[in-house]
């Protein structure tokens, strides 16, 4: 008796019927899913097709909106402080950079922010809207943090360095930083598109580097110089991945478009 119901009981068969009705059964509640509901996640269509180019498409149009908006945005903080410091008699100049004053140490967090006139101001305003989105459409993510890295070198730098009895302020330290950061990121990384970015960028704006040098009265150089040791500075820290890719080492995902 038992050889004769041994077979029926054999795990094995047992184990390829049950995988069998399983099947059948996500095979039929697949089929009646009703027409426009959503399907289950494990019968969902991809987001894109399989060359992946809507989801690329889509990445990219999404980058550039928040580049700009980001880069607009910026743009309006510092007109909006300018009328403030306007109506306030050009007050808040002095919360620029005084270089080896305790006090002057909040300039480098507000410096940028202010100007010493509209004059000032409208002359920065062109270079922050071309180079700081460009420096955005490198990932959103590593812009910021190039742009903070920028901000702090240029500010400290100016701190150390600037004559006594100066303020130092302007938008301009983070032009240039982000001008250096542009030219160089492509000579860290090794990426065409963003050489090929770097050596337009150097084309039409490479001449204002000259601003590094002292000679120019009224001009804060120190800020300009440490503005631009900042960009070369997160220029190679943010493309640490790259390089290590580059050498075949062991790095984090490469994520241009963060």
């Amino acid at each position: 008796m038992a050889e004769q119901m041994g077979a029926s009981f054999d795990p094995d068969r047992i184990a390829a019927m049950r995988a069998e009705l399983e099947r059948s059964a996500r095979a039929a509640s697949g089929s009646s899913a009703a027409p426009g509901s959503s399907a289950p996640s494990a019968f969902r269509p991809p987001a894109s097709t399989s060359s992946g180019t809507p989801g690329r498409a889509g990445a990219l149009k999404l980058l550039w909106q928040r580049a700009i908006a980001l880069t607009l945005g910026f743009v309006a903080v510092l007109y909006s402080v300018e009328g403030v410091d306007t109506l306030a008699h050009h007050d808040l100049d002095g919360a620029g950079v005084k270089p080896r004053s305790t006090a002057g140490l909040e300039g480098i967090v507000f410096a940028p922010l202010l100007h010493a006139s509209w004059t000032h101001l409208i002359g920065n305003t062109l270079p922050v809207i071309v180079l700081g989105m460009l420096t955005l459409l490198s990932g959103i993510g590593r812009g910021l943090a190039a742009t903070a890295i920028i901000w702090i070198v240029a500010g400290a730098g100016t701190w150390l360095t600037g004559g006594s009895g100066t303020v130092h302020l302007g938008a301009s330290v983070l032009v240039f930083g982000w001008l250096t950061y542009i030219l160089c990121r492509g000579l860290f990384t090794r990426t065409w598109w963003q050489l090929l970015l770097g050596a337009v960028v150097g084309v039409l704006y490479g001449s204002v580097l000259w601003g590094v040098l002292p000679g120019q009265p009224g001009i804060s150089w120190q800020g300009h110089l440490f503005g631009a040791v900042g960009g070369v500075l997160a220029g190679w820290v943010l493309s640490g991945n790259e390089r290590r890719h580059r050498r075949g080492e062991s790095a984090g995902p490469l994520a241009s478009s963060r």
